[in-house]
């Protein structure tokens, strides 16, 4: 546990490190915005944060391993760093303050560290293996943990982005999910899944998603009493897809999403 809690320091140093980058550019009158092969935008504060990130844990972390989804980097075996510099770029270009850096710890495949952080929103969460999950915001820090609820009709869900299921799974199988649940938002991107951890909506799914978009999550939902699963039900956060939830609906929520494939 003490070299968790060494660990969790180091992500949280970085997260500072990010945060004092992407403050200063978010809504810069000079952002300069490019376009990446897959046609997602990119920023120079994207690049700018996930270059400082490398910087630090070449000089204090030396022998792991770091991929991020600027500068690519492969997760073997051991430790490796996973970054995404601003989960929600299209929000940070736009001057919509609901963006952050993710950064989780991964040890032989499994997250062992999250942290992410959204200094827009004043707001932190972080979480390691066996330590809890926690959340910081002006008024301060405290634990959290997920919703007690237990039956989909009354449970609150969000996604990313609707048009994601046609591609990616089925828009019919989650329109079935939707119509089960109480209530449905698109929070979008990391902060569904930090409403989850901290029991404020009870269900997330995500068609598709990059391990550096959710690695962070597998800790930090866990730990505060949910699951994390992909959209098969497999325990990973690199199955391409994602499902968060207070642990109660989650079989019930992957069958509902089965059922429209």
């Amino acid at each position: 546990m003490s070299a968790l809690r060494a660990d969790l320091a180091l992500a949280l140093r970085l997260a500072d490190e990010a945060d004092g980058i992407t403050t200063a550019r978010f809504r810069a009158g000079d952002l300069v915005v490019e376009r990446k092969p897959d046609r997602t935008p990119v920023t120079d504060a994207d690049v700018a944060v996930e270059d400082a990130i490398r910087a630090v844990l070449a000089a204090e972390a030396p022998g792991d391993q770091v991929a991020g989804e600027e500068r690519g980097g492969e997760v073997g075996d051991g430790r490796a760093w996973v970054v995404d510099p601003i989960d929600g770029t299209k929000n940070f270009l736009r001057g919509l303050p609901v963006w952050a850096t993710l950064i989780a710890l991964v040890e032989d495949g499994k997250p062992v560290v999250g942290v992410v952080s959204a200094p827009a929103l004043g707001r932190r969460w972080w979480a390691s293996a066996g330590g809890g999950a926690f959340t910081s915001d002006p008024s301060g820090e405290r634990r959290i943990a997920v919703s007690g609820v237990r039956d989909l009709a009354d449970a609150y869900l969000s996604t990313t982005h609707l048009g994601s299921w046609v591609e990616h799974h089925s828009r019919e199988a989650y329109l079935a999910l939707v119509d089960a649940c109480w209530e449905n938002r698109a929070f979008g991107d990391f902060w569904q899944h930090c409403l989850v951890a901290e029991g404020a909506i009870d269900l997330a799914a995500e068609a598709v998603v990059n391990p550096w978009d959710v690695a962070p999550f597998r800790v930090l939902v866990t730990e505060a009493g949910g699951r994390f699963s992909d959209l098969t039900g497999a325990d990973r956060h690199d199955g391409g897809s994602a499902l968060t939830s207070n642990g109660h609906l989650h079989e019930v929520a992957l069958a509902v999403l089965a059922g429209g494939r």
